[in-house]
């Protein structure tokens, strides 16, 4: 079954189209676009017209894409822009752009769809499973296993973008800004007491550009390295030696330090997902689907 998934997140807006059969996904398009709904809120305390028009354009390119390609359902899902400011307008734009339901997640159901989708595109086995998923406004942390599914799940109101824009201004930050944000990432983790997994996936868009500098996996001494290496560097320098966006680079100090507490919190190295929310989301609407 073609299904289509609209992510709303508080960087980047982005779109999967795929094909849900056995419990599998298979991604036949991808899409995505920065509109930083994110920092729109943390200056504003709102989405104005403006943003909401650019966002308008993003989905309504991103629903005639997902029809191009037939997908049998369709849905919007927006994650902590959705429930870090006002919505109902935000919903509504949406709901108009894309001619599809539109809905706001809980962080749990952001942490469980995560979750699901990080482990449907990997072999796990039987181990014990955790998924952390940091994104710009929250991380949300996951335990559990392929069979039974998510059996812990928390969220704190941390995520790279929220973490930048509140504790690291400067660019590059200073020293005492990067120590001051880690202390903070380990107050906010420090009420977490998860069980412990035997593996872990991280999922979110830090996860994958860490794993473009450090490798397949890591653990806090690698990523203590790569905290290391963006200290120093502006986001202009690092994106460009990075060969990722500047929007991207500005956040990734901070996602950095966010994955590196998470890892010493679980005790494991961390390895980047395959999937995430968007697939948890797919494989969703295709059981709602195939039950209806």
């Amino acid at each position: 079954m073609k299904v289509g998934v609209v992510d709303v997140g508080s960087n980047t807006v982005r779109l999967l189209v795929a094909a849900v059969a056995g419990g599998e996904v298979r991604s036949l398009r991808e899409e995505r676009a920065h509109v930083g709904l994110g920092e729109e809120i943390l200056v504003h305390g709102r989405v104005r017209r403006r943003k909401l028009e650019e966002l308008a354009g993003v989905a309504t390119e991103f629903g005639r894409i997902a029809r191009k390609h037939r997908v049998r359902e369709l849905e919007t899902v927006v994650t902590a822009p959705g429930r870090q400011s006002p919505s109902e307008r935000l919903l509504d734009v949406l709901a108009r752009a894309t001619h599809a339901p539109v809905r706001v997640l809980s962080a749990e159901e952001e942490g469980r769809l995560a979750y699901t989708g990080a482990v449907a595109r990997t072999d796990v086995g039987d181990d014990v499973v955790a998924v952390c998923d940091v994104g710009g406004g929250s991380t949300e942390l996951v335990v559990g296993t392929a069979l039974l599914g998510p059996a812990w799940v928390r969220s704190v109101d941390i995520g790279s973008l929220r973490l930048t824009a509140s504790l690291l201004h400067g660019d590059p930050p200073g020293i005492a800004e990067i120590e001051q944000a880690r202390a903070a990432v380990r107050d906010a983790l420090a009420i977490l007491e998860p069980p412990r997994p035997e593996r872990a996936l991280a999922t979110g868009g830090s996860a994958r550009a860490v794993a473009r500098i450090v490798g397949r996996a890591y653990g806090p001494d690698a990523l203590d390295r790569v905290i290391g290496f963006l200290t120093g560097r502006s986001a202009e320098r690092a994106g460009a030696e990075l060969a990722v966006p500047v929007h991207r680079a500005r956040t990734l100090l901070a996602g950095a330090l966010i994955l590196a507490e998470v890892s010493r919190l679980l005790g494991v190295e961390l390895a980047p997902a395959k999937g995430g929310i968007r697939e948890g989301v797919a494989l969703r609407l295709a059981s709602e689907r195939a039950a209806a």
